[in-house]
């Protein structure tokens, strides 16, 4: 196998030597062309939709700043993944490398600074609406797209002179109370966010600049680890109520298929334990020059973990979403997340792909059935990987299948 980078120089994008099915490095230069005319600036006018971003590299000195498209109108789905549900992966990336990020050196711990960019920032994370901005960087920003499993992509990046709202900055209610309120802790102020149908992605957003916690306690967040850390937060609360509700009565199969991503959801009536495993097949993001499908889980049992899941942020994402059907239906089951990534999903979108695909799976009409084993054979119709290999990597339904409860034997 040719390295990456001649394999790249071979290929041009046209004979797709790297087993995908069409070229993400010319997906990523098609969107970028698309606006590049509007940024060969150093300064641009926009509508940010708002959207924020915190770096995380020489952490704890990080650069924090606003993404803002050369666009003006309504652009908040450029920064909003629960709108995303049926867009194509050109269509995000469209909204997403249409994006210039601005980025502003301050300490972590500097949330409260009098600097203006980084009080008018934090405002943009705050904000409920689009809000239009006047952005000038000290050059004009370069393309370097970063692409991660964890954090949605962006555009061009260059370092901020000064940034102005050319608009009033309203901001959303409910995410300004808690702000507001230094003596509540954040953990409470996410939930209690959540609980008024604050959407995820803009209580995340908040969380990174600072926004929540005792005010001694307030700091900047990366982007990344505040996703993880939210989708896990809430998890975590939501589980509780899991673990004390009565068992579902019935075998139920949620199915969804996005971005050539396939899901299978298992819920089986026993007491909360929960599984993710993914298959990756040669040819995606993660399995560029494999020759054989890779597959990675990670799992809990009722009691829950304590080390951070080696699958990383799409764990929580996932549990997230099932934990919210569960409670929202009143039930307790062992959950089982199966996940087949096809060559079609050819570069990484960002975790909120996993929490809004499982959210969508659980929104539609279940099959229902007697048994696991019925499940199974449903599993083996819809998957092309043999189902003995996924039960080599799981956890909760081998222990369905194999191990005798109390109750049988009463």
């Amino acid at each position: 196998m040719l390295p990456p980078a001649e394999l790249c120089v071979r290929c041009k994008g046209a004979r797709l030597l790297c087993g995908k099915e069409r070229c993400p490095i010319i997906i990523k230069h098609e969107a970028h062309q698309r606006t590049q005319h509007l940024m060969d600036s150093t300064e641009i006018e926009g509508s940010s939709p708002p959207g924020v971003f915190v770096g995380r590299f020489g952490y704890p000195k990080v650069s924090v700043g606003p993404l803002v498209p050369p666009i003006h109108g309504d652009t908040e789905i450029y920064d909003l993944p629960e709108a995303w549900a049926n867009k194509t992966i050109d269509e995000i990336a469209e909204f997403r490398f249409s994006l210039v990020r601005g980025k502003h050196a301050v300490n972590v711990h500097d949330v409260e600074s009098p600097d203006p960019i980084i009080q008018l920032t934090r405002e943009f994370a705050l904000a409920k609406n689009v809000v239009e901005s006047n952005v000038e960087f000290t050059s004009k920003p370069r393309v370097s797209i970063p692409l991660g499993d964890e954090v949605q992509p962006f555009g061009p990046s260059a370092r901020l002179k000064e940034l102005e709202a050319s608009s009033n900055i309203h901001f959303e209610k409910n995410i300004n109370r808690a702000y507001s309120d230094t003596d509540l802790k954040a953990a409470p102020a996410i939930v209690e966010l959540h609980e008024r149908d604050v959407p995820v992605s803009r209580i995340q957003k908040a969380f990174s600049v600072g926004a929540f916690g005792l005010e001694k306690n307030r700091t900047f967040v990366p982007t990344r680890w505040s996703i993880t850390a939210v989708d896990s937060s809430l998890g975590e609360n939501l589980m509780k109520e899991t673990r004390q509700a009565d068992l579902l009565d019935r075998f139920l199969v949620f199915e969804h298929d996005k971005i050539d991503n396939r899901w299978i959801i298992i819920m089986m009536p026993r007491p909360w334990s929960y599984e993710l495993i993914e298959a990756w097949y040669p040819g995606t993001i993660w399995n560029p020059e494999g020759k054989e499908i890779e597959m990675l889980g990670d799992s809990e049992s009722f009691r829950g973990r304590t080390k951070y899941a080696d699958i990383g942020g799409c764990y929580y994402a996932a549990r997230l979403a099932a934990n919210e059907y569960l409670t929202q239906t009143g039930k307790q089951a062992a959950v089982s997340i199966l996940r087949e990534a096809h060559p079609g999903y050819i570069m990484p979108v960002g975790v909120w792909l996993v929490r809004e695909s499982v959210r969508e799976a659980l929104r539609k009409q279940p099959s229902e059935f007697g048994s696991l084993n019925e499940c199974l054979l449903r599993v083996s119709g819809k998957f092309e990987i043999p189902l003995q290999k996924w039960l080599r990597h799981s956890s909760v339904i081998r222990e369905a299948l194999y191990q005798r409860r109390l109750t049988e034997y009463a």
